[in-house]
């Protein structure tokens, strides 16, 4: 799959990225945490969540109590969107016709996987799972059953914490993602105990 991706030109993203960037973790992960798309340093390097977002993800995966080996991460767009500003590369938000060009990736991903929960961080990967009239800031924390998908998550993305600029407003949003991560592993966990039981 991932090799096959590599060769995707469905949308024209392909011509101006270095590469598509798949997603990473373990093949028999339950939570499937999606992403918008690679950032700069994604595109670079191939490996989603590898910038400062991603690894501010995994120090909040960890403080959340929840081992990188119970976790699928990829993104609704495998090609890094940008437009240039002066010397630098700014990520561009992706168009619904990009996203939907993408979604056989993300199904194949989901089928192959196979998790217990699906994590959508932030608002672009919330619409393109949940719908274009889900909000996350109405709507962050409630699971959602959805036809295709499964049990369905919503938060905020933790590249959004990550520019809060008060500190108090960060620290509070900070410890409002851990609770939405431990409540998500949680309801992994005690769907397990009700499945053995």
């Amino acid at each position: 799959m991932r090799e096959a991706a590599s060769c995707c030109t469905a949308c024209n993203l392909y011509i101006h990225a270095t590469q598509t960037v798949f997603g990473d973790g373990s093949p028999d992960a339950d939570l499937f945490f999606v992403g918008e798309q690679p950032g700069d340093y994604e595109d670079e390097t191939g490996s989603p969540f590898a910038g400062a977002g991603g690894r501010y993800l995994e120090i909040c995966l960890r403080e959340a109590g929840i081992p990188r080996e119970r976790v699928y991460l990829t993104n609704v767009v495998k090609h890094f969107k940008w437009e240039p500003r002066g010397s630098r590369r700014v990520q561009a938000k992706p168009h619904m016709t990009e996203i939907l060009a993408c979604a056989p990736w993300l199904m194949a991903e989901l089928r192959a996987v196979r998790p217990k929960i699906i994590v959508c961080l932030g608002a672009t990967a919330a619409k393109a799972v949940l719908g274009k009239d889900f909000r996350v800031t109405q709507s962050r924390g409630t699971f959602v059953d959805v036809p295709g998908y499964g049990p369905t998550f919503a938060t905020l993305h933790p590249s959004s914490v990550l520019r809060i600029t008060g500190e108090m407003e960060k620290r509070r949003e900070r410890e409002r993602f851990i609770n939405d991560l431990r409540r998500v592993v949680s309801i992994v966990d005690d769907y397990g105990k009700a499945a053995v039981a």
